[in-house]
């Protein structure tokens, strides 16, 4: 059996191209438009609404009622995705999101997920020991706080609403979104200001 080359690989995707568009499922457009949404989607875009839900609390909770719906509503283009949940870390609740199956990530509003979190390693570890996981990525929490485990799945996509650092009261919406990080938006790290 041979392996498969770049030009192969190649060859295959530009017919799997024209069947779609033969068969009426994607036109070209379609598929560059989708190819282009992917790749321009980034922790950057998770960042803004987290931004905005700590600034506007009735946006707040519409992004923890419907996360797609809200998404949308910051032009965040949601098309075709998975739907969102958004689950809100609280004193007192630590959120850890994880796709424990494969890597199902909220690419729409993430990006590309980190290398890690699709390893076997990360998945088996959120599970059997999220306290010592987040240690490892330098989030120590108090004992008595629980850690939640989300299972991101094929279905429904996760992401954190992390905690507001104390000191950024009176912060704009793009200074705070600067300090929030994809581990942040997973659960791994904690939001510093």
């Amino acid at each position: 059996m041979t392996a498969l080359t770049d030009i192969d690989g190649d060859r295959l995707l530009a017919a799997l191209r024209t069947l779609l568009a033969a068969k009426g499922i994607a036109s070209p457009e379609e598929i560059a438009e989708r190819i282009a949404i992917t790749d321009a989607a980034s922790p950057a875009l998770g960042a803004k609404l987290v931004a905005r839900a700590w600034c506007d609390d009735a946006f707040r909770a519409r992004l923890l009622a419907d996360g797609t719906r809200a998404a949308e509503e910051a032009g965040i283009v949601m098309r075709g995705a998975p739907p969102l949940g958004v689950m809100e870390c609280t004193p007192s609740v630590h959120t850890l999101i994880v796709c424990t199956l494969c890597s199902c990530y909220p690419r729409a509003v993430l990006g590309y997920p980190p290398f890690w979190y699709k390893s076997a390693a990360y998945r088996a570890r959120a599970v059997r020991d999220p306290r010592g996981l987040l240690a490892e990525f330098g989030t120590v929490l108090p004992e008595a706080t629980r850690i939640r485990v989300i299972d991101s799945t094929a279905d429904y996509r996760w992401m954190v609403l992390p905690l507001r650092p104390a000191g950024t009261e009176g912060w704009a919406e793009d200074r705070l979104a600067a300090i929030v990080r994809a581990g942040d938006m997973i659960g791994v790290t904690q939001v510093r200001a």
